[in-house]
This record gives structure tokens, C-alpha cells and sequence, in this order.
């Protein structure tokens, strides 16, 4: 059963629509753009595990992806968490083409690409981390404790995976392609066959896990040090992107001419992921290019959007309307 479905990143969106409202001139452009470039492979290698999963039994497998959870002062990031009666696993998975060299002596794995050498903290550790930090989690939520196991799931098939001849016996126990995850998944439910969870303590253990995931809302403009003044306010069109007016309830693009009753819900989304979780009239004419307030109010109310305040400080919360949590980026 799958708990907890992977989404499009709340992260990788505020990236890419502030990639949206950014000249390309910008002088953070090229940065953005490689950091969206990175996101999305890495949430793309994140979905080629998941396909592979798709093919276990779920009969006693439940599986929650993306998980962050709070664990003292801080954070922990999971990208998939099997879960079973019997033990936890938990998948780090990477997305990274080339050859890539793990080095136990620095601990630190090293990808060879087109000739150039980059490294990356070792993701073996990383995963050692995520083990300890889930038993911590459990201790402190009053669970029964369980065997917990961590698997490196390197998505690209094409990777070329390469270690020292003394390291290739660790390697190859907490090291595999996705193609492998799911012969890996049911050796593993053969060996740790002792139930420990009761399937009440089960569903008690998901209900938390899906309470305490908190999403990553960091403010995207203060990560790049972008001005409010730099974003590109109006609503775009959706045929050709350039801006729109707004005309007898549509919105008209003088240079293909296409209407749209609806564009103004991608703005809407772009304005909750970058300036502010609450618009008021004022700040909906002025991204949005709306001339009346009576306009203005009109449509933030066909949003179905909860008030709050009265009169000129009545204000608005956004919730994603129109990108928020697509499978696919």
C-alpha cells in the first residue's frame, strides 16, 4: 500500500516559478536554471524507484515517499520508507549518470562525467545517518523498536557503479541499481520474518508519520537573494507567454490573441510560492494587472479562498491551485 505518494517537491516548484518571473538577463538566471536542472533529475531518478516498487507485494509492504520528519530541533529527509510488520527500510536514492567511484578512505564517492571528475559526500553515510535518525524518531514517538535496514538505490541503469577490490563486499550489500530494488525487497521480507508491529501499531505508526511530515517551505527569493522588485508581476498567457490584459472577464493576449477565463490561477500559484501565503485586494491588482478593486475582489472570491480581516485589511491564504503536487514535473 503506498501511504504517502511522491509529489513534485514544493522546492522544485517555488524554483521554477521563480524561473518563470525572472528576466533571463537576471544575473541568478543561470543559477536557477541549473538548480531546476538538478532538482528535477533528482526527482526524476526519485519516480524510477518508485516504478520498480510498484511490481512488490503490497500485501505486507506499506510505503511512504518523501518523508520529512522532526526529530529534537532539526529535520530529517527520507526519500522512500518501506514499511512492514517485521523491519523499516529506507531507500536513499540517487540520480547521478556517469561512472561513479566510491571511496571508503575519504568516505566520499567521486562521478566521472565527459571526462571531468566531481565529488559528492557519500551517500552510504548519508543513508547510515537516515537509520539512526529514524531510531530516534521511533524512541521518541513510542514505538517498538525494529530492525531498520538502509538501501543506496542509484536510478540510472547506465551507471557505472566502482569501488576498491577491499570495499566491493559493503558495496555490494547497501549499493544497487533501481532495476535490482525489487528482487532486493523480497530477499530482504525472507529474512526478517518475525513480526514485531501489530497491525494496530502499524496504522499508528503511518497516521504519525503522515501527521508529522512537514514540507520544506523555504523562502525561495531570500535562498538567491532576489528582490520583490526583480519578479515579473501579470498574468501570462498559456499559448504563447507573454502577458495578458484583462478584458470583460478574460484574459486577452494582443500578440496571438487568445483568451483564457482561467490564466490567472498560474499567477495566483506563482504569487503564493514566492512573495507570501496571503494576497489582499491591493497586492492581487498589482501582480495581477486588475485596474478595479471590485474586479479584484470578484475573482479572489470565485477562488473559494478563506478570508480573513475585514475591509482594506481583509486578506486571502493561498493554497496551490494550479501546480501544487503534480506527479510529473
Amino acid at each position: 500500500m503506498i501511504a504517502k505518494e511522491r509529489k513534485t517537491p514544493l522546492y522544485l516548484l517555488k524554483l521554477q516559478a521563480l524561473a518563470r518571473r525572472l528576466p533571463p538577463d537576471h544575473p541568478k538566471y543561470s543559477a536557477i536554471q541549473e538548480e531546476i536542472l538538478k532538482r528535477t533529475a533528482g526527482y526524476k531518478g526519485e519516480l524510477a524507484a518508485d516504478y520498480q516498487l510498484t511490481y512488490a507485494d503490497h500485501k505486507n509492504l506499506t510505503i511512504l515517499h518523501d518523508l520529512r520528519l522532526p526529530i529534537q530541533s532539526r529535520y530529517f529527509q527520507i526519500d522512500s520508507l518501506v514499511l512492514t510488520p517485521c523491519f523499516v527500510l529506507i531507500l536513499e536514492i540517487k540520480n547521478i549518470a556517469g561512472t561513479i567511484h566510491f571511496d571508503p578512505a575519504f568516505n566520499q564517492f567521486v562521478r566521472t562525467k565527459d571526462g571531468v571528475e566531481t565529488a559528492f559526500a557519500d551517500p552510504i553515510l548519508q543513508a547510515d545517518r537516515l537509520e539512526k535518525h529514524f531510531g530516534d524518531w521511533l524512541e521518541t514517538n513510542k514505538f517498538t523498536k525494529l530492525p531498520i535496514l538502509d538501501l543506496v538505490v542509484i536510478s540510472n541503469p547506465r551507471t557505472i557503479i566502482k569501488t576498491v577490490s577491499s570495499y566491493e563486499h559493503v558495496l555490494k550489500k547497501t549499493v544497487i541499481h533501481a532495476g535490482k530494488l525489487l528482487s532486493v525487497v523480497t530477499e530482504i521480507q525472507k529474512t526478517y520474518k518475525k513480526r514485531i508491529l501489530t497491525d494496530k501499531d502499524l496504522k499508528r505508526m503511518v497516521k504519525t508519520l503522515n501527521k508529522q511530515h512537514t514540507e520544506n517551505n523555504q523562502p525561495i527569493m531570500d535562498r538567491f537573494e532576489i528582490k520583490k522588485s526583480d519578479i515579473i508581476s501579470g498574468v501570462f498567457c498559456q499559448e504563447c507567454g507573454r502577458k495578458t490584459e484583462r478584458i470583460h472577464g478574460n484574459w486577452f493576449c494582443r500578440l496571438c490573441k487568445s483568451k483564457s477565463k482561467t490564466a490567472h490561477l498560474n499567477a495566483i500559484d506563482d504569487y503564493g510560492l514566492l512573495i507570501d501565503s496571503v494576497i489582499s485586494n491591493k497586492a492581487a491588482r498589482e501582480f495581477l494587472g486588475i485596474p478595479s478593486s471590485a474586479g479584484a475582489t470578484r475573482l479572489l472570491q470565485s477562488l473559494n479562498l478563506k478570508p480573513s480581516g475585514k475591509n482594506k485589511g481583509r486578506t486571502y491564504e493561498l493554497r496551490l491551485i494550479e501546480y501544487a503536487h503534480k506527479k510529473q514535473p
